[in-house]
């Protein structure tokens, strides 16, 4: 076994319950009614038997993942084990409520939390929920390709200066084109201050993994990090972990887990999260550095078709690219003349291939463990050959992803301010009461309590007319908006 760990990592509890359980043909008079699958043929024919055979309730013998005593909280245990935390916590609905459960230990109405603009939704959402004041560090931007960097030292300290009350500091680790801040000297200034610092590792699960990769934020010394296992980690959508490290009361943090989280755990999604963990502690070294010579590969490849510009580990200034994630294969495309949602489309309608994002100027194709090198050959001909059908003049076509954003109210206030709503084209000056967003990924062109300007609409008018998929505001069609009266 691995010398790293204190436990025996090649135990998976959760998983050899579900199957002492599945062995004893017990006969259910308790949830879910399609008990076993027998109450719901088409979803059992859907499935399978032995997925429905043991999506159970909670048990004596199967735990309580609100108040784990046995083989829940032994799971826990060997993830917290595995990833170098004091505690685990296994989440059921997403990285979204690790994230939100992270700012909700910390954060509480009217407390300041510096953070970099360009978060994930929920992150946004978890200050609407608990009334926290979000102090933002609008974080570099990389203008030859449009895309938001991290947050430089100076600018986190300048903040902290600015705002010593500041409850927590909050750092993408990696954003989702693969770039990271300096996490060792943010925590370090964060912890000086008597700050905690938080990561959204939403796409950063294998650092814990990977000779090679940036420094993952419990190594950091990081006070809470959600990781989202369902991205790079291998388990089944919508399972996530909290970490937490030695300074977070963990009984605390649980109570805030309750808040919100469901007392119907899913075991379906808990069993994943256990044999996904065994998995990347028995094995994810080997498989991420295999991940990463392909992502290196790869870029070499697309480089080479000419046009495109998958950029790596060049970009590092040893501040705000302070390192950067080789497993993310990020191109940009302005260059032959298409939008990345544009060749987004393209790969998806005529050459079967489905990637992560496609936004203003790239896409992202997310590699993992389930990936092969004849499907990276696959994308690479693919990309080659869109150019040479489809490039055109760049002229026109807009390049920056990040607006600068103008922040008037708190988004809680904002959100459950009164309200009118009014027409896109009537808005300008008005401060949103809702967020409007490109999905993925997530990060909002405008939030609550934030004004409307014109370059925040016309991102919003051009993203419409390439086709990206947007979210958001009650209106579905995105014709109208809702401000603050």
């Amino acid at each position: 076994m691995n010398s790293r760990y204190h436990l025996d990592q090649t135990k998976a509890p959760i998983y050899e319950a579900l199957e002492e359980f599945r062995k004893m043909r017990i006969v259910p008079f308790d949830v879910p009614g399609h008990k076993r699958g027998r109450g719901n043929p088409e979803l059992t024919a859907c499935l399978g038997e032995k997925c429905v055979g043991v999506d159970v309730n909670s048990m004596k013998p199967l735990d309580n993942l609100c108040h784990p005593v046995s083989v829940i909280k032994e799971a826990e245990d060997l993830a917290a084990d595995a990833f170098g935390a004091a505690h685990a916590f296994l989440m059921v609905g997403g990285t979204t409520s690790a994230v939100q459960s992270m700012i909700l230990t910390v954060c509480k109405r009217g407390d300041e939390i510096i953070l970099p603009r360009n978060v994930h939704r929920s992150v946004i959402n978890a200050l609407v929920l608990c009334g926290a004041v979000p102090v933002y560090v609008n974080p570099e931007v990389n203008a030859s390709l449009g895309i938001s960097l991290g947050m430089k030292r100076e600018a986190v300290a300048k903040a902290i200066r600015e705002h010593p009350n500041a409850v927590a500091v909050l750092v993408n680790n990696p954003t989702y084109y693969g770039i990271c801040s300096d996490l060792r000297a943010i925590v370090k200034m964060a912890h000086d201050a008597g700050m905690y610092c938080l990561a959204d590792e939403a796409h950063g699960t294998h650092f814990y993994f990977g000779g090679g990769l940036p420094v993952s934020a419990m190594e950091a010394g990081a006070d809470m990090a959600a990781v989202s296992m369902h991205k790079s980690g291998g388990s089944l959508t919508q399972s996530s972990l909290l970490l937490c490290g030695p300074g977070i009361q963990a009984g605390y943090a649980r109570q805030i887990i309750n808040l919100t989280q469901t007392t119907s755990g899913s075991y379906l999604l808990m069993v994943s999260l256990d044999i996904s963990r065994r998995n990347l502690a028995l094995r994810g070294r080997d498989v991420f550095h295999r991940v990463s010579d392909m992502g290196e590969y790869a870029r070499q490849e697309i480089n080479a078709v000419g046009g495109y510009y998958a950029f790596g580990r060049e970009l590092r200034d040893g501040n705000a690219v302070f390192d950067f994630d080789t497993t993310k294969l990020s191109v940009h495309t302005l260059d032959i003349g298409l939008a990345g949602i544009e060749v987004y489309d393209i790969l998806r309608d005529e050459y079967d291939i489905q990637i992560e994002f496609g936004d203003i100027g790239n896409i992202l194709a997310y590699l993992s463990m389930g990936d092969r090198p004849q499907e990276m050959e696959r994308l690479v001909s693919a990309l080659a050959e869109i150019r040479r059908r489809y490039q055109k003049d760049p002229a026109g076509l807009l390049t920056q992803e990040y607006v600068e954003p103008q922040v008037v109210i708190s988004p809680q206030e904002a959100f459950y301010a009164q309200k009118v709503s009014l027409p896109l084209s009537e808005s300008t000056g008005r401060v949103a009461s809702e967020f409007v967003m490109c999905y993925p990924p997530g990060i909002p062109l405008l939030a609550p309590g934030e004004r409307i300007t014109e370059e925040v609409l016309e991102h919003i008018q051009y993203a419409k007319e390439k086709g990206a998929s947007m979210t958001g505001p009650e209106d579905p069609d995105i014709e109208r908006i809702n401000v603050v009266q």
